[in-house]
């Protein structure tokens, strides 16, 4: 209920000072040309700034939807500097460029983040997720284009006709209808998991509605009007703070840049997560400590697979964010089941294969790109088609599903459990030989036979220096 309220003071108490200003003795008008132009521009340059670096972050994060504020704030902020800079009488002296880019601005803005709340599995956004390297530079590209075409034609502008009726509040209930949709989903996905980014955006999309009804209503140069610029830049920098504050902790940005591309993929974790996320799996840890070192593991094996399968950089990056997360879904799974130490009954097996649809959904939310998102539904279908939980069979099987279904299984095979010790390496690799083309993907096990051959001592560090084991050695003292 707290953030209902929240919500509703924050939107609600910028709204009602502009309209007590608007129209009062107080709303005086400040014609500051100058100001606005040196100051708006200014700023505008800033925000422009960070926006474009939220947009290399979410391309080394791999996160379509950060990579969606991005571009909902690089549009708002570049238009914006157009608007400072073309101030009549600095410049430019027309005054139709100034007047109907702000609404531009607002427009474009509003379309990125309605699609930043689209579920990633969705057709359309999968699509922008394999351009997500291109979208910033293209995007970027297309904005300076339209603002050279408008600073050297500005008339152009007019044919928007954003300052006449019925079209300024045409584009207001645009406004309205796509951020109220946004402000919708977000809402309720903070509410389930309480992600901060997630509230960023809710407030960020309220005060841009706020600004609209600013632009559309206000009286230019009076003190009520220039309460939108404030608006439109609180947008901003909310949407950084929320995206610092889930994503980066308290490392800085460059440094979080130059994690991604250690080797150890616990770096990435512990670096990328938000705290909510973090808490997530070291909650995970308290529960299963097996859950914990495997997750750690079936990473490193599928990293080393994938390697051997000359898969690219991004699909080794993937493969290792989806396989440190790829069991995230057991958090749902009662403890009496997770850690039974004998065997399942059908209803409880049936509560233990809904686990990769439960991952699956938790990081869709937070903007795994589909490969990740892959590995996280799929690594338990088998070859034959008589895994779970879509029944695949083949190369309906995602690659990268395929690669962590080999690792996983190998680790699970060679680790304790609370029903059962151990196999041996040899017990392990036997049964792995024995399913392929049943369980696994031919190639990706005479991929895993060669590295085993030639990699012998990789896999002993790994189990040696297994958080599960520390783990373990720490209760035994």
């Amino acid at each position: 209920m707290w953030v209902y309220t929240r919500l509703v003071l924050l939107m609600l108490l910028p709204l009602a000072g502009y309209f007590a200003l608007r129209g009062s003795e107080l709303d005086k008008s400040i014609n500051a040309p100058q100001e606005h132009f040196y100051i708006v521009s200014l700023v505008a340059m800033i925000s422009l700034i960070l926006a474009i670096a939220v947009g290399f972050v979410a391309i080394t994060l791999r996160n379509i939807k950060i990579s969606f504020l991005s571009l909902s704030y690089v549009s708002l902020s570049a238009l914006f500097v157009l608007h400072g800079l073309s101030t009549p009488g600095f410049l430019t002296h027309h005054s139709s460029t100034a007047g109907s880019t702000a609404q531009l601005s607002v427009i474009l803005a509003v379309v990125w983040l309605w699609l930043s709340s689209i579920s990633v599995d969705r057709p359309l956004i999968k699509w922008f997720a394999q351009l997500q390297r291109m979208l910033l530079p293209l995007w970027i590209s297309l904005l300076l284009a339209l603002c050279t075409i408008l600073w050297f034609h500005p008339n152009l502008i007019l044919f928007l006709h954003f300052k006449e009726l019925p079209m300024k509040w045409a584009a207001s209930l645009f406004t309205i209808a796509l951020n109220g949709w946004t402000i919708y989903r977000y809402l309720q996905a903070y509410i389930s998991s309480r992600f901060p980014l997630q509230l960023a955006i809710v407030y960020s999309s309220g005060w841009m509605i706020i600004a609209q009804l600013i632009i559309v209503s206000g009286e230019a140069w009076n003190i009520s009007w220039w309460l939108y610029h404030f608006l439109l830049l609180a947008s901003v920098v909310v949407m950084v703070w929320g995206i610092v504050n889930q994503y980066v902790s308290s490392k800085s940005i460059t440094a979080s840049i130059k994690l991604m591309f250690r080797a150890n993929p616990r770096d990435w974790i512990n670096t990328y997560m938000s705290s909510s996320v973090r808490e997530l799996v070291m909650t995970t840890e308290a529960r299963d400590s097996y859950t914990a070192g495997h997750n750690y593991r079936v990473a490193l094996y599928a990293l080393k697979l994938g390697e051997e399968l000359s898969l690219s950089s991004a699909e080794l990056r993937a493969i290792a964010q989806g396989g440190l997360v790829h069991d995230v879904g057991k958090l749902r799974i009662p403890d009496t089941i997770l850690n039974k130490p004998g065997k399942l009954t059908p209803e409880e097996r049936e509560i233990i294969e809904v686990h990769p649809i439960s991952g699956y959904d938790l990081c869709k939310r937070l903007g795994f790109m589909p490969e990740e998102l892959s590995v996280i539904r799929s690594h338990h279908e088998k070859w034959d088609g008589s895994g779970y939980p879509d029944q695949l069979a083949g190369e309906q099987i995602p690659l990268l599903a395929r690669v962590t279904a080999v690792a996983d299984v190998y680790d699970a095979l060679t680790s304790s459990r609370s029903y059962r010790k151990a196999m041996s390496h040899e017990a392990a690799m036997e049964i792995i030989l024995k399913e392929s083309g049943r369980h696994f993907d031919p190639v990706c096990v005479q991929a895993w036979e060669r590295l085993v051959r030639e990699q012998t001592s990789f896999f002993e560090e790994t189990v040696r220096n297994s958080p599960h084991l520390k783990l373990e050695k720490r209760m035994i003292k």
